[in-house]
C-alpha cells in the first residue's frame, strides 16, 4: 500500500481510499464526489481527517494513509498504513457496543460516547498496511 497521492480517490469495489502521511504541510481537497456524497479531506505528517458531507467520519493522529474505506449502518472497514503508531477516531453511532479487529485479531468490544465518537489505537509499522473492521454489535 502506498500514500494517496491524489489525497482521495474512489476504488472499484464502491470504497474510497485517501490520506498521504509523508506530507510536510498539510494539504486538503474539498467537494470530492462519491455515490452522491461530498467529501473533504485534510492530510499531512501529523493528521489526517475526512469530511462526509460536511460531518466528520475519521481522524487519525499521526497522519495515515487509508484504503478501502467502507462504512454501513453496522460496520466500518478500511487497510491503514503510517510512520508509526496512530489514534484513530471514527464517528459512529451513539452509545452503540461494537467489536474491534485489527490485523484479524479481535482486540476489545468498545462503546461509543454520547456524540458517537469511538476511539482506537493502532500499532503501525512504516510501509505496513494493517486492516481494521469495526462492526456493531
Amino acid at each position: 500500500m502506498a500514500v494517496i497521492s491524489e489525497l482521495i480517490r474512489s476504488e472499484a469495489d464502491g470504497s474510497i481510499s485517501f490520506g498521504d502521511y509523508t506530507l510536510a504541510d498539510k494539504k486538503k481537497l474539498e467537494d470530492y464526489k462519491h455515490e452522491g456524497d461530498l467529501y473533504k479531506v485534510k492530510t499531512f505528517s501529523d493528521i489526517t481527517k475526512l469530511e462526509k458531507n460536511g460531518m466528520f467520519v475519521y481522524e487519525s493522529v499521526p497522519g495515515t494513509a487509508v484504503e478501502k474505506f467502507k462504512c454501513s449502518s453496522d460496520m466500518v472497514s478500511f487497510t491503514v498504513e503510517g510512520k508509526g503508531d496512530a489514534m484513530i477516531t471514527l464517528e459512529l453511532e451513539p452509545e452503540t457496543e461494537y467489536s474491534i479487529t485489527v490485523g484479524g485479531t479481535a482486540t476489545s468490544q468498545m462503546k461509543t460516547n454520547l456524540g458517537g465518537k469511538l476511539n482506537l489505537s493502532v500499532e503501525l509499522d512504516p510501509g505496513v498496511a494493517v486492516d481494521v473492521q469495526v462492526k456493531r454489535i
